[in-house]
């Protein structure tokens, strides 16, 4: 657009360009409507303006300073007051807009320089060192995503709701490594190529100060540019209770969508009236045949080659991604096996051995003489299983002491004492043990179970579980665990009879469906210490048993509980 030298030039306050007067109405107009094409841009500035999506200060809420064309969306930097630091909309704009393209300008996609043609591809250590390869695998597409085939398989109700972007606010509740923040991130990428905004807190670290300002911008969202706002809570357990009843009236009114993760039960850490506002998604532990897809996805993406699969282990396109003089890596195809069975459904587990099996193999830098099929001897780097399981260093066992977990297991272990079956009953106290347990507490839920479930049965049972219970305390773990062995197989073998637990369940209902006043103790069973005392009657008629050589007859109970008999069935 060229100006004449003597008309006056009008500096725009949204995109900070010079125009002449004359025109400075009807480009105001396009630039806050994002019609940039209207007017032809100047050979110094760009019609861009930033969209602000900051976190709030300490929180990790997705997304920065970010620029995009002028559109309605657009307008919503001019409604965040002290965000900006200072500096008009305009200002920021045009500083975060040069940064992004001096940034383009010498940053290439694969880290080469401008210019300088193809980038040099990057050798396997160095792609293990940018991100831990759980991270980096992570699909950010519905149909990358491995496992939950129960919740998220082909017709499911979950699935055909994510496929039409139509998100409720769901409690995505499972193991470690189950999928649950993949999802999230699959739920994001979606989101935000549908125009929705996606933020993510994590409950470690966030504040209710930043809670209300994501529901403040939420707010704006929805009434300025009738845009939805979904909001990703990871390990939403730890909020309190204050902080989660932040979110039930905009959860209520739709001012935003939650999405809450969590390794522990809903039931016992999420508010009910929270909950009843959400649905409870349940994820299971990985099959073993899903994290080997995920580890074979791993392995194919790092380059590496698998020994024992025929043409594979030839050179192809994608082959070793190392540069020419580096030597090919390989992994044992039964290592790849193993390795699913030792991370019990925990994908991030699997991952995290592989990668550091190849990292120290690499550092090591020892080579291998391979015989390839159809490829002759060659020198390599060998992964072997026994490598993987020293990455490992042992199974992983999903235990937590303070959670649902330990219910689960002290429950199984209970049940499975009273079934008698002591094979079950020593692999449910191995779970408990080598997940961490403290041995006292098992021993403590043992005395109880020697009285409860085997009681006059066995009287000795009882003596088995004390002795077990001191011995745990006087020698502690490891030691003590073949103490509770024992006392764990002796109960299973042991006869079981509940009759002396039920007679006195009867004599406690018995107590509190009584009304008015309990009766009073008949005066013979009552002793008489003073002569006052003995002067009322107290003892007045008792027979003392050990005097007489036959049986005595005499009333024990209550007049009005006389012939109860709570051991009658």
């Amino acid at each position: 657009m060229e100006v004449a030298e003597d008309e006056q030039l009008v500096r725009c306050p949204v995109c900070l360009r010079e125009l002449p007067g004359a025109h400075i109405n009807s480009h105001l107009d396009s630039c806050l409507q994002g019609g940039e094409d209207e007017v032809e841009p100047g050979p110094s500035t760009t019609c861009k303006r930033q969209r602000f999506t900051a976190a709030p200060s300490g929180s990790q809420v997705e997304g920065e300073l970010e620029l995009e064309e002028a559109g309605p969306a657009t307008i919503s930097s001019f409604f965040h007051k002290g965000r900006g630091g200072g500096q008009s909309p305009g200002a920021t704009s045009r500083k975060s807009w040069a940064g992004r393209e001096e940034a383009a300008a010498v940053k290439p996609e694969d880290g080469g320089s401008a210019g300088s043609g193809p980038a040099p591809r990057r050798s396997l250590a160095q792609k293990l060192e940018e991100k831990p390869l759980a991270e980096r695998l992570r699909p950010s597409a519905l149909g990358d995503y491995v496992g939950q085939e129960r919740v998220l398989g082909a017709q499911t109700l979950l699935r055909s709701l994510l496929e039409s972007h139509e998100i409720p606010s769901l409690i995505l509740w499972g193991p470690p490594g189950c999928g649950k923040t993949t999802l999230a991130h699959i739920i994001a990428n979606s989101s935000r190529k549908n125009g929705t905004w996606f933020v993510t807190l994590s409950a470690t670290s966030a504040r209710t100060t930043d809670i209300r300002d994501v529901i403040s911008q939420a707010q704006n969202e929805k009434k300025l540019f009738k845009r939805k706002t979904i909001l990703f809570i990871d390990e939403i357990h730890r909020f309190n209770k204050s902080q989660q009843d932040t979110f039930l009236p905009h959860v209520e009114r739709g001012t935003l969508t939650l999405i809450g993760a969590t390794t522990e039960n809903p039931s016992f850490q999420v508010n009910a009236a929270l909950l009843s506002r959400c649905r409870v998604i349940v994820l299971e532990k990985l099959s073993v045949e899903a994290i080997e897809a995920i580890l074979m996805r791993a392995v194919r993406s790092l380059g590496v080659q698998i020994l024992g699969q025929g043409d594979q282990h030839s050179s192809s396109a994608t082959g070793s991604s190392s540069e020419s003089s580096e030597l090919p890596v390989y992994i044992e195809e039964k290592a790849l096996k193993t390795l699913p069975y030792l991370c019990d459904g925990d994908a991030r587990t699997g991952l995290n051995g592989l990668q550091l099996a190849v990292q120290a193999r690499l550092a090591m830098g020892k080579t291998t003489s391979l015989n390839i099929p159809k490829g002759g001897s060659t020198d390599g780097i060998l992964i072997t299983e026994e490598d993987v399981k020293e990455g490992l260093q042992q199974s992983h066992i999903l235990y937590d002491r303070a959670g649902e977990e330990q219910c689960n297991c002290i429950s199984a272990l209970h049940h499975s004492l009273r079934g008698s079956d002591e094979n079950a009953s020593l692999y449910w106290l191995g779970r408990m043990l080598e997940g961490g347990e403290d041995p006292l507490y098992v021993a403590r839920r043992l005395v109880r179970f020697a009285s409860e479930d085997i009681g006059l049965a066995d009287p000795l049972a009882l003596t088995q579980a004390v002795a077990a219970y001191q011995g745990c305390h006087f020698i502690g773990m490891p030691e003590c665990e073949v103490i509770l062995a024992q006392c764990v197989v002796y109960f299973a073998r042991a006869p079981k009879s509940i009759e002396v637990y039920r007679a006195y369940n009867k004599v406690k209902e018995h107590l509190r469906m009584h009304t008015g006043p309990l009766p009073p103790v008949p005066l013979h069973l009552r002793n008489a210490p003073t002569t006052l005392m003995e002067n009322l009657g107290y003892g007045k008629g008792c027979k003392y048993n050990p005097t007489y050589k036959e049986p005595v007859e005499q009333d024990y109970l209550p007049e009005e509980l006389k012939g109860t008999d709570f051991f009658k069935e």
